[in-house]
């Protein structure tokens, strides 16, 4: 069976393994398994994306991504409405997809899930002709995001994670919004609009608790203003899957969600920041992809 092993050479930083090791290890488990592959490097963004075509053109019979969320939406994107199944070995700063899908962190053991393990059909989303597989998002995470990726690959972490977090809950300012989801309309001046496909952006901070990966909907959490200690709860409760039950929480489900503002929507894809006009539209693909998961 043909695989193609997409590495992301730099995801997680300095403290993660080296490139060289990722493929050593990409190539052992191919051999391990008696699998005939190739295991390829990513030169930039998008590169990921490029790699992933080259290997369906090559008539690849799986596509294991090893990096981050950035990564693996890269190649997932490639995936969808294929038969090609998606392996993943995490590498990033969040990794939302990997985490939720139960991917353990040992590249060994993701490896052997990547090669060995079943298939489970996952649902993905589509916003603005972006593709995404965990969270879309709008207001604070995205701001989040944007702050986030200003950092670059090389300097991210958990600790310059916090203290972005920490700048943006102070820094941030609400926007009004009109969000129509599947006929039902809120209006309201919004902390952030979270267009879940799973439950977490990544961390195991949870944006919407038991958001399910494969129902064909989104979780459209809508979180009103707050002030500054209202923000800190709603980061608190994010790392206690409770944040449905804060006051001032609408949530909604719907497979098409379009979302209004008074000005040009900056919005996140997988944490990837993007840039919108005044209406951004969202829907929902359902069983989008074939992902590798650990054997039930």
């Amino acid at each position: 069976m043909p695989v193609a092993v997409i590495v992301n050479p730099v995801a997680g930083g300095r403290r993660s393994l080296a490139p060289e090791e990722r493929v050593r290890l990409a190539g052992q488990a191919l051999r391990r398994h008696g699998l005939d592959g190739r295991v390829e490097i990513t030169r930039a963004a998008g590169h990921g994306s490029e790699l992933a075509r080259q290997a369906l053109a090559d008539r690849c019979e799986l596509v294991v991504a090893w990096g981050g969320d950035g990564t693996i939406n890269e190649v997932a994107s490639e995936l969808v409405g294929t038969a090609t199944p998606l392996g993943i070995v995490r590498a990033g700063s969040g990794n939302g997809l990997a985490r939720e899908l139960g991917i353990p962190p040992q590249p060994e053991r993701a490896l052997d899930i990547a090669l060995t393990g079943r298939d489970r059909a996952v649902d993905a989303g589509t916003i603005e002709g972006r593709r995404f597989f965990n969270v879309a998002g709008i207001g604070f995470d995205a701001a989040m995001a944007a702050d986030f990726n200003a950092l670059g690959g090389e300097r991210r972490g958990p600790v310059r994670y916090g203290r972005v977090v920490a700048r943006s809950l102070l820094r941030y300012r609400a926007a009004r919004y009109t969000i129509e989801a599947d006929g039902r309309r809120v209006e309201t001046d919004a902390f952030l609009v979270a267009i879940a496909n799973l439950s977490q952006y990544g961390s195991n901070a949870v944006i919407a608790p038991g958001a399910r990966p494969d129902d064909g909907l989104f979780d459209v959490m809508v979180v009103g203003e707050r002030g500054v200690a209202g923000r800190i709860g709603l980061v608190v409760r994010a790392y206690t899957r409770s944040v449905d039950r804060a006051p001032g929480v609408t949530r909604l489900f719907a497979a098409r969600v379009v979302v209004t503002g008074d000005r040009p929507i900056r919005f996140h894809v997988d944490g990837e920041p993007c840039q919108g006009g005044t209406t951004v539209d969202a829907r929902v693909i359902p069983a989008a992809i074939r992902v590798r998961v650990g054997q039930a």
